[in-house]
């Protein structure tokens, strides 16, 4: 356990350090992913495709990715008070803006009853400021850019309690995986705090747990880019994470390429209990925090792809997944 903290906080700390220290650890910084791998391999046109949850949602179910169940769309501000009808037959829910980045504007509400809304945490919130957020929504509140956008009602999806019980905090964990032309490079699982406020997201305070590609076990873990051993609400050492049906939930992640066009992209996924791995989001322009959370940079494993001959048959997802298993697979500690 000692060396799992301490090559993490080594890690964590060259990245804070010179430019040429950066380099020699392979650690990809903003300017390199924008030019040399979003500008590069990601065509604008096929932005829309992710940048709009609903639109993400259709294509993936049109290449038969399995997605959470869409409960209805709110588009115009005189359809506000339509939610409260919208749910009747749902105990759980989400609401999202479509066009929202960063998990900006995202309300989980895990029970309900006569116009009181319950939160993970054991908040509850009146009818009225669940409409008051769809409101906030629909006017670009949360949104890319500000534009106006529209709000996206799902199922709260039941994760898998068993696998990942004391990892996650009143939220639903993710795992995030970097998918380079085809080919899963880096993944991480994304764990809610009591800060994050139930929410997946690094920025907020969740905790990220770095994942062997070959194995789906956590290699090390970060909380505000520090390392960390423990939940800090449930106290469960997360070195002892292990990510449940890894070849399918990498397979899904690879297949993304085929889905958009997007050759750079982040792919979010998700265990549901009785469903299986879903797809959640995808993202034209995911962060790097992925490789404080590896302890790895990013461009090693970008290069071997790029050094990759072009076949006359570029290999299937499957066949992707196998090659990134092996030769992506976390270095022994010492």
């Amino acid at each position: 356990m000692a060396s799992w903290l301490s090559s993490a906080a080594a890690f964590v700390s060259s990245l804070f350090s010179t430019s040429r220290q950066l380099n020699l650890n392979g650690v990809m910084g903003m300017n390199k992913r924008n030019g040399a791998y979003i500008s590069r391999y990601n065509p604008r046109s096929k932005y829309p495709l992710v940048d709009d949850k609903l639109k993400t949602k259709i294509i993936a179910q049109q290449h038969g990715a399995t997605v959470p169940i869409l409960i209805g769309v709110i588009e115009h501000q005189a359809e506000v008070k339509r939610i409260h009808k919208l749910v009747q037959k749902w105990q759980s829910f989400v609401i999202k803006p479509a066009r929202g980045s960063g998990g900006k504007g995202i309300l989980v509400i895990s029970a309900h009853n006569n116009g009181v809304y319950e939160k993970p945490s054991g908040q509850v919130i009146t009818s009225k400021d669940v409409e008051r957020h769809i409101s906030n929504a629909l006017a670009g509140l949360f949104s890319l850019g500000g534009k106006n956008d529209v709000a996206v009602i799902e199922n709260l999806i039941k994760f898998d309690d068993v696998a990942f019980s004391g990892f996650s905090f009143e939220g639903v964990p993710d795992i995030r995986v970097i998918v380079f032309k085809g080919y899963p490079v880096m993944a991480m699982m994304r764990c809610s705090t009591a800060v994050s406020e139930g929410k997946a997201n690094l920025h907020q305070g969740a905790v990220g747990v770095g994942l062997d590609l070959a194995t789906g076990k956590a290699v090390r873990a970060v909380q505000f880019n520090q390392p960390i051993t423990h939940h800090p609400d449930t106290g469960r050492l997360l070195s002892e994470l292990v990510v449940p049906n890894w070849q399918a939930l990498l397979e899904l992640a690879a297949s993304a390429w085929e889905m958009t066009g997007l050759g750079y992209m982040g792919t979010d996924m998700v265990l549901d209990k009785d469903e299986g791995p879903m797809v959640l989001e995808l993202n034209a322009r995911p962060g790097l925090t992925i490789q404080i959370a590896n302890g790895e940079g990013l461009l090693p494993r970008l290069q071997n792809i790029e050094r990759l001959a072009t076949p006359i048959k570029y290999p299937e997802p499957a066949e992707r997944v196998a090659y990134a298993r092996q030769h992506f697979a976390a270095q022994p500690r010492l």
